[in-house]
């Protein structure tokens, strides 16, 4: 019978110490026998304003210590079905966002030649587009489910291709993402031109302005993305500023207006069932929030995330 890794009891070890894993999960150098491999990706050298997701990772862990493994409000029991582990943190390039690129790229390509699936703490948006490679050439084009105040489809900021708010036009350029199966939600904010989401829309991309969400409930929205989506591969990226400040401060673009957290939440129980291929919860910048509310939020999600993936029993 097959021990699973579980969370470390606050009952057995207060929550106050302990290894600074994720959910104080085991942490595994290697990758054989793991379903689901959680990693840290601290880098801010893509983000264009407040800078400071590169503790992002460090921070998301320590506010994870205080989840508990049995979601209460869905009865999922990812830890008695998946064998889940902390693998550390990507070893990028600090005085280098290109060279960061390439090698989130290729510790993908290493991390994806096992039957795994990653999910990744921020970090700043711009890690996702080397995830996408990756992701892209394991499945193929993938369907996206993008939660964010923005729609990062820049095609320039100060004259670099490859940032945080360029990674989704790169995406489509590039081939990794299936245009009419992504769904952008939560979007908002004041722009540079009327064309900066409806230039999108023309793509393919189907967008949810946060306007249009205010005071509804999301899980009919997530049922029906996951309708649209079949079983597609698809891939989960989850930016903090979605979030209305209120709830999220602690990020680096923050808008008004934004999403509530049990919109959040439904929205991602809402994705059960999907084939998820891999996802990450980025943005979370704690110097902006010393409450550490913020990523305790962003814990939370990222455990939400764990709870909808494929193989995940439900109690």
């Amino acid at each position: 019978m097959t021990e699973f890794n579980q969370p470390i009891s606050g009952n057995d070890l207060a929550r106050f110490s302990g290894p600074n894993s994720f959910m104080r999960l085991p942490s595994a150098q290697a990758l054989d026998g793991l379903d689901v491999a959680v990693m840290g990706v601290p880098m801010d050298i893509g983000t264009s304003w407040r800078s400071g997701t590169r503790f992002g990772p460090k921070q998301i862990r320590a506010e994870s210590a205080m989840i508990r493994p049995y979601n209460m409000g869905t009865g999922a029991a990812p830890f008695d079905s998946l064998q889940i582990a902390d693998i550390g943190d990507l070893a990028i390039n600090t005085f280098s966002l290109a060279d960061s690129l390439r090698i989130i790229r290729e510790s993908y390509d290493a991390i994806l030649a096992h039957p795994v699936i990653p999910v990744a703490m921020g970090g700043d948006h711009s890690i996702t587009l080397p995830i996408l490679r990756a992701v892209a050439a394991k499945h193929g084009p993938v369907a996206l489910v993008h939660v964010d105040a923005h729609a990062d489809v820049n095609d320039e900021m100060f004259g670099e291709r490859e940032t945080h708010g360029t990674v989704f036009r790169r995406a489509k350029e590039e081939g990794l993402i299936e245009p009419s199966k992504t769904y952008q939600v939560g979007i908002r904010g004041t722009g540079y031109a009327a064309d900066d989401f409806t230039e999108a829309a023309g793509w393919g991309f189907q967008q949810f302005p946060a306007q249009d969400l205010w005071h509804r409930s999301l899980a009919g929205l997530g049922a029906e993305i996951r309708r649209d989506i079949g079983s597609r591969p698809v891939y989960v990226t989850y930016d903090i500023d979605s979030l209305d400040p209120a709830y999220a401060p602690g990020t680096g673009t923050p808008e008004i207006g934004g999403l509530t957290t049990p919109q959040a939440l439904e929205l991602i129980r809402a994705l059960k069932g999907l084939n998820i291929v891999g996802c990450d919860l980025v943005e979370v910048s704690p110097p902006y929030d010393p409450s550490g509310n913020t990523a305790l939020t962003g814990a939370n999600l990222l455990y939400e995330l764990i709870c909808v993936l494929p193989g995940v029993t439900q109690r």
